[in-house]
């Protein structure tokens, strides 16, 4: 089963509008967990705009303490602040990803090769910590191979344009992209890693209740899809706990 991950940035978000501490991103968290989520997500950029430093350590706490055996991934640019940061909390997962400061959300996926410097050592850092290393990649089948190259454990596939497709036969323009993207990953990993089991893929950016079934279907054995936007939006209608069953069944 596809591992659902839920990212919280939107209840930081909302709750950052005002000088109050609701909604709670530890509480949100809670009931998402309470509710079968298999992790939670944050990326705490360096204007603290939704996730902050503490609600990462907040987030630790709660994870290590109530629910062992759930996942926390952490998202960002490895940047010197991030990467120390990524050290302290000790998260099962990074995900490197080629963010601006000033972007309002992750919105292409790595050129690897023109980022060869900034990734290996980066890769190299984390995976001595015992952490786990997914980059950030677009639906592009020669991606996979440069990220197993520079000792990426996974990729997350950039779905943004699969998600945000209107019409049925460019949507479905993008999910074979992304299917023959997990393809490639998956042989990428066997050639430069043999005996390791290849190099999973995980999913994210605008994915719902609508596309994420075909998305599942086309890529059987993905990972982990990480979700945001989309969960919070329907936690407005259902509830969030509501909200997470409905996409673990999507996830199944």
């Amino acid at each position: 089963m596809t591992h659902l991950s839920v990212n919280l940035n939107a209840i930081a978000f909302l709750r950052n509008r005002r000088s109050v501490p609701w909604p709670s991103v530890v509480d949100i968290a809670r009931i998402a967990l309470d509710a079968g989520a298999d992790g939670i997500t944050v990326h705490p950029r360096p204007d603290e705009r939704h996730i902050r430093r503490t609600d990462v350590f907040e987030l630790v706490t709660l994870l290590r303490q109530d629910y062992p055996g759930r996942e926390f991934n952490l998202e960002g640019y490895p940047s010197e602040d991030f990467l120390t940061l990524v050290e302290r909390a000790h998260p099962d997962q990074v995900t490197f990803v080629p963010d601006d400061p000033l972007q309002a959300t992750s919105d292409h996926g790595w050129n690897i090769e023109a980022n060869r410097a900034v990734l290996a050592p980066a890769i190299s850092r984390m995976k001595a910590a015992g952490i786990r290393v997914s980059l950030f990649i677009n639906a592009d089948p020669s991606a996979p191979a440069a990220a197993a190259s520079v000792g990426a454990d996974r990729v997350e596939l950039y779905t943004g344009p699969y998600g945000g497709a209107l019409k049925a036969e460019v949507q479905a323009v993008h999910l074979a992209a992304l299917k023959e993207t997990a393809d490639a990953a998956r042989a990428a990993g066997h050639n430069a890693r043999p005996g390791q089991g290849g190099l999973q893929v995980n999913a994210g950016h605008d994915l719902n209740l609508i596309n994420l079934p075909p998305l599942k279907h086309a890529i059987p054995d993905l990972a982990e899809v990480s979700i945001g936007h989309a969960i919070t939006a329907d936690a407005l209608v259902y509830g969030m706990a509501e909200t997470v069953r409905h996409y673990k069944v999507a996830c199944s």
